[in-house]
């Protein structure tokens, strides 16, 4: 909404699905989006139009922000992981993600654990090969 006239400024068909979080750059010349179908998307304010689309995220994004100098982008995820967007490239910088107390532990061929307790397991970072 425009502050001044409380009329629409824009509106976008920005995803497929629902929307959790949405941010504008500092200088007011993006917006960035992010939801249920796991993309972060990056928008020219003035046009309207998409610039960039990033993707890597495996679960829905709640938060998308942007630095301060609108050179990155963080978002994170249902995945539990952040990711470190660069604006000009597209490229993810970084995955961070947080240590989980089974992380990379092999329960392949572990007898003796019901399906309940496997699945708790790789929940928390454990690994099963098939």
């Amino acid at each position: 909404m425009g502050c001044a006239t409380g009329k629409c400024f824009r509106q976008w068909q920005a995803h497929n699905s629902q929307i959790w979080s949405i941010a504008f750059s500092t200088d007011g010349r993006w917006l960035v989006s992010g939801g249920d179908d796991r993309i972060v998307r990056l928008w020219d304010v003035n046009t309207g139009k998409p610039v960039s689309v990033f993707e890597g995220h495996q679960n829905v994004i709640h938060t998308v922000v942007f630095n301060a100098d609108n050179t990155l982008i963080a978002s994170s995820s249902a995945d539990e992981t952040i990711k470190i967007w660069d604006v000009q490239t597209g490229e993810c910088l970084k995955t961070l993600r947080a240590d989980r107390p089974y992380e990379g532990m092999d329960i392949t061929g572990v007898t003796g654990l019901t399906d309940a307790q496997k699945s708790a397991l790789k929940a928390l970072g454990a690994i099963e090969f098939n």
